[in-house]
């Protein structure tokens, strides 16, 4: 039997790095917070916002890009390529 401090779910993907103690609930929420906080903004501030979120996720999907199957990768890179597109259109 374990103890409820510690999880037995397997990581999403496996590594030691800055990020794997920030369970995904969080990163998930913190990610949608700055989506809706740039399309709410739009213009200059809100394309801001959205440019930030695209490289982070971006920088994200490369450090972890040979450790995902082609429909990760494929997914993760249709969520930047959303984010870009409402970016833009939030100049308009």
């Amino acid at each position: 039997m374990t103890s409820p401090s510690h999880s037995t779910r397997r990581p999403l993907i496996p590594g030691t790095g800055p990020l794997t103690k920030v369970p995904a609930g969080v990163a998930f929420f913190a990610v949608l917070m700055m989506f809706g906080l740039g399309a709410w903004l739009g213009g200059i501030a809100g394309l801001a916002v959205l440019l930030c979120l695209t490289t982070a996720l971006a920088v994200l999907l490369t450090a972890t890009w040979r450790l995902l199957t082609p429909q990760q990768r494929a997914l993760r890179l249709l969520v930047i390529t959303i984010v870009i597109i409402v970016a833009v259109n939030g100049l308009h």
